[in-house]
């Protein structure tokens, strides 16, 4: 890590225009004053594995990958209902004069005596208190149609465990994006400035020839436009390094917003063409065919609905006319088997929507498949036009260096016009910029083709 600081970058340029008419000479002189501030902020030096690591911890849809995976996880965790018995204990007292209530309470607190049944008691009885500690147990013994539900609900943890990876992996491809683009940034600042300072020696070289007669005006003119216009360029290369650099803090989740270096320069990583790149265990596609099994068990759950339930249960109660006492105690073991016969049309809608949920994911599994199969051919086709391009590019750039240096010769001995010599330096410097962008096609090809068939 290092702080390095660019200073404000500025140029001036005077202009003469002439202008002629009828009735007299008109000579008007306007000083134009650029002030380009490209980098009045310190910059902060980055590698690129530093990015990742940040990126790794901070990154917020990572993050938000990892908590849909945990709801996932937390909605399968509550299937254990099926397998898993549910417990509660309650405390309940109550106080009362209705007869049958009183009886009850009576009888549970086990203080049934002879004179209890005298039916003057019996129907006017005096109000008594019964304080009641009741564990109650349910152990699911068959529910079918709930363990197909949990395969589904299992479906979808496994679904989101995957988008989660596959999340991840998008993340690790946007960083090598955007610590690309910032790399040809940075390259195209460096193309300009070197733009700038052949113009600046051409504007001097014909300031000289001006003087001794061998120039005219416009010649003059036309390299202060040219150098005007490498400014504009200068200026718009600044902007889009500071907005990638500030896509790259976005990325790391960094609130500073600081302007960012890559440690090193953009050059040709190295790339190799597989015969046949397979889609086989990509995440985004197991995780789609996780989900249409989800779909496949919520779908048997429904039908499945019909069928009868069988579950067990047990009480366990303790009752006392003081709170918190129990001096009286007893249980009740059963077992429950349960059919609901008729619910309207409901179970019928049910299963019938959840049938049609299930083709539709299958259909879109096959689409998916389809177009990430298209997307694959055509990341392939990309790389191998990148490297077909940026062969032809290399070659164009050495031609037109070469051009350059025989017109720039040939300028300084007064062979050449100003307008060519401007044309040969605004190729080269077109070329050299189309170099570097074609590095960068040819990297983030790769990169995009890895992603496609990383499993």
């Amino acid at each position: 890590m290092g702080n390095n600081s660019y200073g404000i970058r500025q140029f001036s340029a005077l202009i003469l225009v002439e202008i002629n008419s009828d009735m007299k000479h008109f000579h008007l002189a306007f000083l134009l004053l650029f002030s380009i501030q490209l980098f009045a902020q310190d910059t902060l030096v980055i590698s690129k594995a530093a990015v990742l690591e940040q990126v790794e911890e901070q990154n917020l849809k990572i993050k938000i990958s990892e908590q849909e995976l945990w709801s996932a996880r937390g909605q399968y965790r509550q299937t254990n209902g099926l397998l898993l018995p549910s417990v509660s204990v309650s405390h309940t007292g109550i106080t009362t004069t209705n007869p049958l209530m009183a009886f009850g309470a009576r009888l549970n607190q086990q203080r049934i005596t002879t004179a209890d049944f005298n039916p003057d008691l019996l129907n006017d009885p005096e109000r008594i208190e019964d304080f009641a500690t009741r564990i109650e147990l349910r152990q699911p013994l068959l529910n079918l149609d709930g363990f197909s539900r949990r395969k589904a609900a299992k479906a979808q943890w496994e679904a989101a465990s995957f988008n989660s990876e596959r999340t991840r992996e998008y993340m690790v491809l946007e960083v090598e994006k955007a610590y690309m683009e910032l790399q040809l940034a940075y390259k195209t600042i460096e193309v300009l400035e070197k733009a700038r300072r052949t113009v600046q020696q051409n504007l001097k070289q014909a300031q000289e020839q001006f003087k001794q007669g061998l120039l005219q005006k416009s010649d003059i003119l036309a390299v202060e436009v040219r150098a005007i216009e490498i400014e504009n360029q200068l200026q718009s290369a600044g902007s889009q390094l500071g907005i990638t650099s500030n896509y790259l803090s976005m990325l790391m989740n960094d609130p500073s917003f600081l302007i960012l270096k890559p440690s090193d320069s953009l050059k040709i990583s190295g790339v190799t063409l597989t015969a046949e790149p397979v889609l086989e265990n990509r995440k985004d596609i197991l995780a789609m065919e996780a989900a249409t099994r989800a779909y496949e068990q919520q779908h048997k759950a429904d039908k499945m609905n019909f069928l009868p339930r069988l579950n067990a249960f047990g009480v366990y109660e303790m009752h006392d006319e003081g709170i918190f006492q129990g001096a009286a105690s007893g249980y009740l073991v059963g077992a429950e088997l349960k059919w609901d016969v008729l619910e309207g049309t409901k179970r019928f809608g049910k299963a019938q929507a959840s049938k049609a949920n299930y083709e539709k994911s299958k259909l879109e599994l096959a689409e998916y498949r389809a177009n990430s199969q298209v997307e694959l051919n055509k990341a392939r086709r990309m790389l191998q036009d990148a490297q077909n391009s940026l062969e032809l590019t290399s070659l164009a750039l050495e031609q037109s260096r070469e051009a350059l240096r025989i017109r720039t010769n040939r300028y300084k001995q007064g062979l050449e016009k100003t307008s060519d010599l401007l044309a040969a330096e605004s190729k080269y410097a077109q070329k050299e910029l189309e170099y570097y962008v074609n590095i960068f096609q040819l990297n983030y090809s790769w990169a995009y083709l890895q992603f496609l068939t990383r499993s």
